[in-house]
């Protein structure tokens, strides 16, 4: 069987994706199943999407529930399951307001959109991101993107967009004074593809003050840490960081496609109507399934045991830090990464995990992600663990 599917999707299917040598068909809370019934923990939810892990009750019965009624109306019309999921985003950000998409990069493109409108009445018009971004696949965000792989093929880009160093506040400060037009910067708290890595508080901190001071809108990137992934519903309440834009997907519709951005009073109502707009974002399910999604994750006790867990997978990693094929261990939460000095040990790292029955993300040649469910048991945790350090006894020989 998996034979034949291998070759209908070479037939069938166009090749870009490096697709792991297996078919998962089905799914139980941490746990998925391939083809040949195998089992494997899933620690990497759909890349942070299954943040519930899978065959959720309350998300199914909400998705059911709404199929009953209505999947699709358009936003011709008032969409009541939308108005709702708007209204418990922002509610802990007075007067916000919420434009709801399909995935990450429509996100980050609304924000895009929304910050060049904000920037004609301010005489504005550069946006800047930070090195070692993902910010999505489409023109805008791909631009916005630093890895060169994601870009070959695809010049000419956006005009107006600049970069400045992730982490290094010296070198935004140059590039205030050098482009005196900088209308927003994009920056994800957490930079998830690259291979988890942190910003630096006293750095977000400044780049908020210099941001403020200079009246450049500030975009926080929560496509993929946000959602309760680092145990606050968004990543950058860790910080003394106050974003004028967030863009959110992955986890958002709860398994189903859904992106969004949350705006702040001062610019939300520069998309007026007819100045964007999409078919099916904030449609009728999507919004049934995040909602049910939003309130499961979003309290106080769920949110402190997210931290409890990530903090105890995370101290328990940092054992490999002795390693000598080891370079980094870090996360926050429940995202984290183990970073090796060499490629090849990273990538049979993973496909040995694979072997085991741990779902593991290589990324950018030398990082595991690791993404577990937010609702992981710490029995789970410590089951990835005993296969990590049998990986890691097999690749230390």
């Amino acid at each position: 069987m998996i034979k034949n599917l291998k070759n209908d999707n070479l037939k069938y299917v166009i090749g870009n994706y490096s697709r792991y040598p297996i078919s998962i068909t089905h799914g139980k809370g941490t746990y998925v199943y391939d083809s040949t019934s195998k089992k494997y923990l899933d620690f990497i939810t759909g890349i942070a999407v299954n943040n519930l892990g899978h065959d959720n009750l309350k998300i199914k019965n909400s998705i059911t529930k709404q199929l009953d009624k209505l999947v699709h109306i358009s936003n011709l019309f008032l969409i009541e399951n939308q108005v709702k999921f708007a209204k418990s985003l922002v509610s802990s950000l007075p007067g916000h307001k919420v434009f709801f998409c399909n995935s990450g990069t429509e996100a980050n493109e609304a924000a895009f959109k929304l910050a060049r409108k904000w920037g004609i009445f301010n005489n504005k018009k550069i946006i800047v991101s930070v090195t070692g971004a993902f910010h999505g696949r489409t023109f805008g965000s791909l631009t916005a993107t630093w890895p060169k792989k994601y870009k070959e093929g695809f010049y000419p880009l956006v005009s107006g967009f600049k970069n400045t160093k992730f982490n290094d506040i010296s070198h935004f400060k140059n590039l205030i004074k050098k482009y005196k037009d900088i209308l927003a910067v994009i920056i994800e708290p957490i930079q998830g593809e690259a291979g988890v890595k942190i910003a630096d508080k006293n750095y977000l901190k400044e780049l908020n003050s210099l941001c403020k001071k200079n009246n450049i809108l500030l975009i926080a990137d929560e496509v993929q840490a946000g959602m309760g992934r680092t145990g606050k519903l968004f990543s950058f309440q860790h910080y003394d960081f106050k974003p004028d834009i967030i863009t959110l997907a992955k986890a958002l519709g709860g398994g189903l496609p859904a992106g969004a951005i949350i705006a702040s009073p001062d610019v939300a109502d520069f998309l007026t109507p007819g100045s964007h707009g999409t078919t099916m974002g904030g449609n009728p399910l999507a919004m049934a399934s995040g909602l049910s999604m939003l309130s499961q994750i979003n309290k106080k006790s769920f949110l402190d045991s997210v931290v409890k867990k990530g903090n105890f997978f995370l101290n328990n990693l940092k054992i490999y830090k002795k390693n000598s094929m080891v370079k980094d261990v870090r996360g926050l939460g429940l995202i984290l990464a183990i970073e090796f000095f060499n490629e090849k040990k990273a990538k049979k790292f993973s496909s040995l995990c694979l072997k085991k029955g741990l779902l593991v993300l290589l990324t950018e040649k030398f990082n595991i992600r690791l993404l577990p469910p937010l609702n992981v048991k710490k029995t789970e945790i410590v089951e990835s663990l005993k296969i990590m350090d049998e990986v890691m006894e097999e690749i230390n020989e």
